[in-house]
């Protein structure tokens, strides 16, 4: 303060040389900011001549005047010189002066005009405050809403920001001090004049971060107006709420001989259309009530969708007539469900700027994409976007009138996959194309999905139990079916290893077989032996077991191996290992000599300890290799074998089964499993056991579980 002369500002400030007061002018932009410097300011009369300059000055001394009397406004001070000529002075600026400079200033003016608290206004200025103190400036300019919506397009973010804080307390002002008929009307005007198309701009665009606090208040509002639409009842007795309804039954082509609610006089000699209302989609013929959950908000989206889309509305309406009343698309509950939904979606009912951590997160660029949701403000084209992707699901799953819930599940899944995890800069076309192009299974498989999910988080450690339930029973049911497929047996290509006699087992011992073509192995009954034999062709019958004049014990197996591609590598060691790709599929059986081992335990399981165990001096030997001719089938063999001798299958084949068979029964339990149990009858009883007529003995109701 002791380096401010500031009486000397003031005085300068006063001179008729118009580069002294600039230069007064640009010095005191710079300390207005300061509060002891505001007193000093004040008590040495200089209010009067800062507003003289605002009304009068031009070029850049009009310009640090008017930033010099926000920064005043801003440390509410000088309320007491801010009279109708200056407000309409400010006003004037916004709508005829070109330069940003200017225009940054008097917005901001008009910003903390509007902005201001009634409590905080003197009983001598009833009317500088909100947007009543800039209606009569407006009345004498009425292009002032519309030059200051066309500022958010400017390339200025400084300019755009104001602007955009200014349109905000002017929404927010209409809400909060607006009677139920005025706040409306100038909604309505800033929406034709494009504000929503041009927010909607700058929240997708790179210039967020500069404009990220006016735009998250923007979205605030955004929801503040979609609640405020939500709460207001839909009542008959209002005109704008009838004329709403009756334009939606006239839009609908209504035949000349069902009558209207207006036909006769003063209630008397009126025809009534039984199915009036029914045949639009409402639930009964009195719809008034079916907006108590959307309120006028679901009203708004009706008419909007039916005034946009009127014939295709009527083209709906006239094809489902010719069908059955319980397959008909109740169009007005589906559209009231799809406001419903999206309203969930956008979670309106929590205020953006309530929350702290919103304000936090925007520190942070990465942030972004979770706080700001543009797609909010095209909620009209979502509507239409949601409702047509209902109306293609009715028709695609055939459903009725039972299933009308239902089908809500259902678009809610999609609606929530496509707009919740869309991204910010996403276009709202981008939208509609995917909610176009998601089929009915794949949606259906999303839902069963988010089913699992949903369960998973209500019953945490309980369906984790039974998950590993569910692991263990696949696995043993995949065990018992790839044994059986080697109690089948199979054939294998001729080109396999024989087996070795002697004790000495190396690779020159074995033989490989010139003249015959094919191997057929199969597991003995009592799974404790391989037999096999070579043949010259295939019979028209798999040969028998005493045919098969070759067999291998699996008590001297100690490993099996191949060179059959898995998901993950199996684990090295001497129990087992896997060979490196070659030309041809093989599994090799590796074993011990019958006379190199004094002992074998009979279970084929513990074979592979017993052999390690009575043989750790002496090596292991191919006993037999086979060479599948499918995939399959080496995929069948090589895991029936390892999980015959007690180890855990290899191939993606059969971990893919496993965990088809698992999923499979998880669905069916969480089929029969509730959140409460309301829909029991009482407690302790037996469910009915269904009927088996018309069934034959394959089929049987497992009461056990067995």
């Amino acid at each position: 303060m002791d380096e401010i002369d500031v009486a000397g500002l003031v005085e300068r400030l006063g001179s008729d040389e118009d580069a002294v007061r600039k230069m007064a002018a640009f010095k005191l932009q710079s300390n207005i900011g300061d509060p002891s410097f505001v007193d000093a300011f004040i008590s040495e009369g200089g209010l009067p001549k800062l507003r003289f300059l605002t009304l009068k000055a031009t070029g850049n001394t009009l310009a640090y005047s008017l930033t010099s009397l926000s920064r005043l406004l801003d440390v509410d001070k000088g309320w007491d010189h801010l009279n109708e000529d200056v407000v309409e002075r400010v006003v004037e600026l916004v709508v005829t002066h070109p330069l940003v400079n200017i225009l940054r200033g008097a917005m901001a003016i008009l910003g903390a005009i509007v902005a201001r608290q009634h409590s905080s206004t003197g009983p001598d200025q009833p009317s500088a405050f909100g947007f009543r103190a800039l209606k009569p400036a407006i009345a004498i300019y009425p292009q002032f809403l519309e030059m200051l919506v066309s500022r958010l397009s400017s390339a200025d973010h400084a300019l755009c920001a104001n602007a955009l804080q200014l349109i905000n307390a002017l929404m927010r002002d209409a809400t909060s001090n607006s009677g139920e008929t005025e706040w409306p009307k100038l909604i309505k005007k800033l929406q034709e004049l494009g504000v929503i198309k041009a927010v909607y701009t700058l929240m997708r665009s790179t210039a967020l971060q500069d404009l990220a606090h006016p735009l998250l208040e923007f979205q605030a509002l955004t929801k503040v107006l979609l609640r405020k639409w939500r709460d207001i009842t839909v009542d008959l007795h209002k005109p704008e709420h009838r004329r709403a309804l009756k334009g939606i039954h006239l839009a609908s082509n209504p035949e000349k001989s069902s009558g209207s609610l207006d036909d006769g006089e003063d209630g008397k000699d009126k025809k009534h259309n039984p199915e009036k209302w029914r045949r639009l989609g409402f639930e009964t013929e009195t719809p008034s009530w079916e907006f108590e959950e959307t309120g006028y908000l679901g009203m708004m989206d009706l008419t909007d969708y039916v005034r946009k889309h009127e014939d295709m509305f009527q083209r709906l309406l006239l094809e489902q007539s010719n069908s059955p009343p319980r397959t008909r698309c109740p169009v007005a509950r589906a559209s009231l469900a799809i406001t419903s939904i999206l309203y969930d979606l956008f979670e309106v009912d929590k205020s953006d700027l309530d929350d702290a951590k919103s304000y936090r997160a925007l520190e942070t660029r990465s942030s972004y994409d979770k706080i700001f949701k543009p797609l909010i403000l095209q909620w009209s084209r979502l509507h239409l976007a949601g409702l047509q992707a209902f109306f293609r699901l009715w028709k695609a799953t055939g459903a009725e009138r039972e299933d009308f819930l239902k089908l809500v599940d259902l678009v809610r899944v999609l609606l929530e996959a496509v707009i919740a995890g869309a991204k910010r800069e996403k276009n709202i076309q981008e939208v509609e194309d995917e909610m176009q192009e998601y089929d009915l299974e794949r949606l259906r498989q999303l839902q069963m999905e988010l089913f699992e999910l949903t369960y998973e988080d209500t019953w945490g450690q309980h369906l984790r139990q039974v998950r590993d339930e569910l692991n263990h029973e696949a696995l043993q049911f995949m065990k018992e079916q790839r044994i059986r497929c080697l109690l089948q047996g199979a054939w294998f290509s001729g080109n396999s290893a024989q087996t070795t006699d002697g004790d000495q087992v190396n690779q020159q011992d074995q033989k490989t077989p010139s003249v015959s073509s094919f191997r057929y192995v199969k597991l003995s009954n009592n799974r404790r032996f391989l037999h096999y034999a070579d043949f010259d062709f295939k019979g028209d019958q798999d040969p028998g077991l005493d045919s098969l004049q070759e067999k291998l014990d699996l008590g001297l197996v100690s490993s099996v191996a191949s060179n059959i591609s898995t998901n993950t590598p199996p684990s090295t060691g001497s129990s087992s290992s896997t060979v490196q790709p070659q030309s041809t599929t093989k599994i090799t059986i590796h074993g011990y000599h019958p006379s190199s081992s004094t002992k074998h335990t009979r279970n084929p399981s513990k074979s592979t300890t017993a052999s390690k165990t009575t043989n750790n001096r002496k090596q292991e030997a191919p006993l037999l290799v086979l060479h599948p001719s499918t995939h399959s089938q080496a995929s069948e063999w090589l895991d029936g074998l390892l999980m015959l001798l007690g180890q855990q299958p290899l191939t993606s084949e059969t971990k893919k089964l496993t965990q088809l068979v698992s999923d499979y029964g998880l669905k069916i339990r969480l089929l029969n499993v509730r959140f409460d149990e309301q829909g029991i009858e009482g407690e302790g009883q037996v469910p009915e056991v269904p009927s088996r007529e018309g069934l034959d003995e394959e089929y049987w109701y497992d009461m056990g579980g067995a």
